[in-house]
């Protein structure tokens, strides 16, 4: 079985690689044992990074950070690509107004959200014989919602249904951002009013007779 980890350190059996530095340098072709002596000079790896390459090319890296880095990546690649779903809406070719508004609110709700959405209207009898209407249903749907989200996949026909597919216009991680962006500015919002709320209510607390004492003895100072 072939591995896809590269070779390292000792399993590296030329006699010569092109060696990079920590950094990016181009150190230039020298003996593998001499790379090796640097490398564990330097606390780190030496990483065969092209072997096809005459001589092959190897570097200086810190091998268990290189990997942990990678699954970092890795795993945020995996989270931002599920952040975005496909949703499906389905229904009929003759739909009437009021459903067909609610498929649209549903439509709405999915691209608000980041998500793309499969739009499918499902044709029945005859109806696959003329599916100019389903087309036509299609487009006014994306018409209607087109504030949110554009045609990613143009209404076709596959056999019995036909199929639109509806991308937004804001990904999901920007809906998020700008959800936060609002929080932070709703609590910054109340915390001002709760000030000004505390503070009307010290000055309500001042006196009259404490207000009449500060004005004599303003008085008595100005003797």
């Amino acid at each position: 079985m072939i591995s896809d980890e590269p070779r390292i350190n000792d399993d590296i059996r030329v006699s010569q690689v092109r060696l990079i530095g920590p950094n990016g340098e181009q150190v230039g072709i020298i003996a593998t044992s001499v790379a090796l002596n640097l490398a564990k000079e330097a606390n780190l790896d030496l990483v065969e990074v092209a072997p096809k390459a005459k001589p092959p090319v190897a570097k200086l890296i810190d091998y268990g950070k290189f990997k942990y880095n990678e699954k970092i990546k890795a795993r945020e690649a995996r989270r931002n690509q599920s952040m975005s779903e496909i949703k499906e809406i389905r229904f009929r070719l003759k739909i009437d107004d009021h459903d067909f508004e609610v498929k649209e609110g549903h439509v709405r709700r999915f691209l608000s959200a980041g998500d793309k959405v499969k739009v499918t209207i499902m044709l029945r009898g005859r109806e696959q014989s003329r599916p100019i209407g389903g087309v036509e249903l299609l487009r006014k749907l994306a018409d209607d919602v087109a504030d949110l989200g554009s045609i990613e996949f143009a209404p076709k026909q596959e056999g019995r249904n036909i199929i639109m597919t509806l991308s937004p216009k804001g990904k999901k991680v920007h809906t998020q951002s700008e959800q936060r962006r609002r929080g932070g500015q709703a609590r910054a919002e109340r915390k001002a009013r709760q000030a000004a709320h505390l503070a009307a209510k010290a000055d309500n607390n001042t006196s009259p007779k404490q207000m009449k004492s500060k004005e004599g003895s303003n008085a008595e100072d100005e003797k």
